[in-house]
């Protein structure tokens, strides 16, 4: 089974989506963190983030690997490097080039195409894996959003002590606004799609829903 998971950043989905998994047994894709480490590399490499025909041939040159929560590109595991507060700023710029999102998106469905698995992103029950068993468009009002991905950065910064968070949850919202005007066409929910608002909603219960869902609809 693929169960396919949606929605703009700070909604929960990698969150919910790894629990998810690992309650179910299923493997955990994360499309974000694909777009992260092509952007890491074009950055360690010094190529213009704006020149999308370069940074798709770098996405297909270089095909990302996703392993027990590990991600790899390169032949480097570049799990933690991604994560930075440099990757954020600039990882939507090289996700907007459609050269990039069409050798991602071949390269997702190989992925999820191996079966049991729960991936997430911004467009994967419409675009990457339309055929899903179960597909979930996550949201949560973007204020709240803005606290979670602001929590998740102090978090981050104190787990390695050399980077502090740049930007409080205010100035979040405003980029998730800007954001979110940029990914409008990618975060629109498939048409049989469960809608979930998160915003008062514990990650748990969000989990134990979708889990009943999936259940429901495992082959006998």
């Amino acid at each position: 089974m693929i169960v396919a998971i949606d929605g703009p950043a700070g909604a929960g989905k990698s969150t919910v989506a790894r629990r998810l998994a690992e309650r179910l047994g299923y493997r955990y894709l994360d499309t974000g963190a694909m777009y992260r480490a092509l952007t890491w590399l074009a950055m360690t490499r010094d190529i213009d983030l704006s020149a999308g025909e370069k940074l798709g041939a770098l996405a297909e040159e270089n095909p990302i690997t996703l392993d027990e929560g590990r991600v790899w590109i390169d032949d480097t595991d570049v799990t933690a490097a991604i994560r930075k507060s440099r990757i954020d700023r600039v990882v939507p710029v090289v996700a907007r080039h459609p050269e990039v999102r069409a050798i991602m998106r071949t390269r997702q469905r190989e992925l999820a195409d191996v079966g049991d698995a729960v991936i997430e992103g911004r467009d994967i029950g419409t675009v990457v894996c339309p055929g899903a068993d179960v597909k979930i468009y996550l949201n949560a009002e973007r204020q709240t959003r803005a606290e979670r991905l602001n929590a998740e950065r102090q978090t981050r910064a104190e787990r390695r002590l050399a980077e502090r968070p740049e930007i409080g949850a205010d100035a979040l919202a405003t980029d998730l606004r800007i954001r979110d005007q940029s990914d409008a066409e990618r975060m629109m929910p498939a048409a049989d799609a469960v809608q979930i608002d998160t915003t008062e909603l514990d990650v748990e219960d969000v989990v134990s829903r979708i889990e009943q869902l999936v259940r429901e609809r495992q082959p006998a």
